[in-house]
């Protein structure tokens, strides 16, 4: 452990109280993958301290030549070494340094300590989607000390799916703002799970491994291709332009003998029918509705009406279910829900 340097602590006194650098790193970048500023300050520091002997900058300052001293000293011992002028960077540790902020704090707010300049010098910036290098971390863990999440497979797994994908719905039908961002989480959270599983592979069944990483990359290289108007030479200015983009990008990606290959038929029936409906409006194909007796067939020709009339039948037959279930509710005498 080096002590922090006061050589030229007396040469021009309090006239001249120096400089204070506290830097501060994000662990969700790539250590050594600084900002310039941040090199700046570090090259043309007096000296540079660092609490914590296992940084992950240390190795790659060092090797840029940048001597680190290990040591974590107090708020009037870094007051001290700023003296003559002198400039001292801190480099932050994951904590932040509260305690040596709160000791600069109260020497500040006495009154009695001629204080260096203070900075707070950001060197590297979370990116917009950093969070979620958190979220990969915190389910790899899980994934090997959690009894429960250390045994799920994908097909125990499916139901939950299912059922937060409904969720989603709900609070995006009810116009719950709150509700949504949390089953969003729910949602994101089956991605990574399933991710991390297949991460493992099924050598028994021959299944090669995946990541969360090839996940994302296969839904990046797909968008791209889907938006040749975005990203290509094609040009799309309204929707329906932009939908035959896609519905023809993606006939040439999965070469389909049928628009009804990829429709999954175990979604729920009025979804089912709308979506049937949609691929054949959507290929010029006129094909009469089938015509029988019974229930079924009555519901089939009012999801075909509904997606004519671009009418999600599903999400019209829950609001008219919500409202059915008040009706029920005023009759009880009961109180009225939310949503």
């Amino acid at each position: 452990m080096n002590a922090i340097s006061s050589d030229a602590a007396a040469q021009a006194g309090p006239a001249a109280p120096g400089r204070i650098v506290l830097l501060t790193t994000s662990h969700r970048v790539a250590p050594g993958l600084l900002s310039w500023p941040a090199w700046q300050a570090l090259r043309g520091a007096d000296q540079v301290l660092c609490a914590d002997g296992a940084h992950p900058q240390l190795p790659y300052l060092r090797e840029a030549g940048v001597t680190v001293d290990e040591t974590s000293p107090g708020a009037q011992e870094l007051v001290d070494a700023c003296a003559g002028g002198r400039t001292v960077v801190v480099v932050a540790t994951g904590e932040g340094e509260p305690r040596l902020t709160d000791g600069l704090a109260r020497l500040a707010g006495s009154g009695r300590v001629h204080m260096p300049e203070l900075e707070l010098l950001p060197a590297s910036y979370d990116l917009p989607g950093a969070r979620l290098l958190d979220l990969v971390q915190v389910m790899d863990r899980i994934r090997v000390e959690c009894p429960w999440s250390s045994r799920q497979t994908h097909e125990g797994l499916a139901k939950y799916g299912i059922e937060e994908a409904y969720e989603l719905v709900e609070a995006i039908e009810e116009g719950d703002r709150d509700e949504l961002r949390e089953e969003l989480g729910d949602v994101l959270l089956q991605v990574v799970f399933h991710s991390r599983i297949a991460e493992e592979g099924r050598p028994e069944d021959g299944a090669e491994p995946f990541s969360i990483d090839d996940v994302a990359g296969g839904i990046v290289a797909k968008l791209i291709h889907r938006h040749p108007h975005v990203f290509g030479d094609e040009t799309a200015t309204t929707p329906e332009e932009v939908k035959e983009h896609w519905l023809r990008t993606k006939a040439e990606e999965k070469r389909r003998t049928s628009v009804t290959e990829g429709i999954p038929l175990g979604q729920p029936g009025l979804a089912l029918a709308a979506k049937l409906a949609s691929r054949a409006r959507t290929a010029g194909l006129e094909v009469e509705l089938p015509r029988g007796e019974g229930v079924g067939y009555e519901l089939l020709a009012v999801a075909a009406r509904a997606d004519a009339e671009g009418v999600d039948p599903e999400a019209a037959l829950r609001a008219a279910a919500r409202a059915y279930r008040d009706a029920i509710r005023a009759e009880e005498g009961s109180p009225a829900l939310d949503g």
